[in-house]
């Protein structure tokens, strides 16, 4: 399962948002990525998330198991939302 977000909260995904992002990511069972530039890392992973990006930045979330649709809708209500700030 597939879809695209765009980040518009001022910092991008750094440090307190990337840390929402990685919690909510967690609690899903399937295999979750973020992908932008035809770069793809692991949406449960600090490091990966961290490099992500910034304001305005379009990127690509997919995810794969058994509850791979709500992961990619949760993880995009929470993009959408500016991590809660």
């Amino acid at each position: 399962y597939t879809q695209n977000v765009t980040i518009n909260n001022e910092v991008g995904l750094h440090a307190r948002p990337a840390t929402f992002f990685i919690q909510k990511a967690n609690e899903f069972k399937s295999g979750i990525w973020l992908e932008k530039d035809e770069r793809r890392v692991n949406a449960k992973s600090l490091l990966g998330v961290l490099s992500s990006d910034r304001q305005g930045t379009t990127i690509t979330l997919l995810a794969d198991g058994a509850d791979e649709k709500e992961a990619v809708t949760a993880l995009c209500e929470l993009v959408s939302n500016n991590f809660g700030e």
